[in-house]
């Protein structure tokens, strides 16, 4: 008897540890470069402990090669929820690559040592401030709240293949994916429009003035215009990123809708 019983803890600790390591993969902040795996293994071990002792071992697991298909699909959601998390949370590189375009400083991207890879100056500046807001805002431990939750709405015993096959999850990613779009260009949009009407400006100054090199006068004067913009707009950026997080949460709420059911 204790035998079986270790046997089917051991079973449902894996399915739920499958989970949660795909999620932090993925997730921000936490698949950042710089948090060594051995950590990630670590708290995605402890919080897996935490939800078996709340939702207990008696959870349906068979015992032949089904269990491989149901490791597939605790991984999928875990990876799902990560992406959801992670494509909200990408608006804020996305909208400084649009700025970088119009500053003049696309050609000078550089490499973030969050994700290893080569971002806009712009962006990145963005994307630390965020990150710093998110964790004064406690938003980590909102993202780790709302993982332990995803097993009520998704329990073990879930339908996630059938919920593919029916396209309600590939119509929910493209939907957020168009949100995610209009986010960033929406916090793009007064750097844009300022860098935007210099460029009218000096469209007129080079029809006015020809003795004028507009290329010569343009590139210092649109950096410090959108600098200047930039230092204008650096005080609404808590209430833009705090806006931003709300979004991230609601729709890992209807990703949550999506692949399972609402619990009673």
């Amino acid at each position: 008897m204790m035998t079986e019983l270790i046997v089917q803890s051991i079973s449902v600790f894996m399915l739920i540890f499958c989970r949660m390591t795909a999620f932090f993969v993925v997730a921000p902040v936490f698949s950042s470069r710089n948090i060594p795996t051995s950590f990630k293994i670590g708290i995605s071990g402890i919080i897996s402990l935490f939800i078996l002792l709340i939702q207990g071992v008696n959870q349906p697991v068979p015992a032949d090669l089904e269990y491989i298909l149901l490791i597939l699909r605790e991984v999928l959601i875990g990876l799902l929820m990560g992406f959801v998390a992670y494509m909200i949370f990408a608006v804020i590189q996305t909208a400084g690559s649009f700025i970088d375009i119009q500053i003049g400083f696309g050609i000078a991207n550089v490499i973030d040592p969050m994700t290893g890879t080569s971002a806009p100056v712009i962006g990145n500046f963005k994307y630390i401030f965020a990150t710093l807001i998110f964790f004064s805002i406690n938003g980590h431990h909102y993202l780790l709240d709302a993982v332990i939750r995803s097993y009520n709405w998704i329990p073990l015993n879930n339908d996630v293949f059938l919920r593919l096959a029916s396209g309600n999850v590939t119509e929910f990613l493209v939907s957020a994916f168009g949100q995610s779009f209009v986010l960033a260009f929406q916090m793009a949009a007064p750097l844009i429009a300022a860098l935007f009407l210099t460029d009218v400006a000096l469209g007129f100054l080079a029809r006015t003035a020809p003795q004028f090199n507009v290329f010569v006068i343009g590139i210092p004067l649109k950096i410090i215009v959108g600098l200047a913009m930039l230092m204008l707009l650096v005080s609404g950026f808590v209430y833009a990123f705090e806006h931003l997080f709300e979004v991230m949460f609601r729709a890992l709420h209807n990703l949550f809708g999506t692949l399972g059911n609402q619990p009673s």
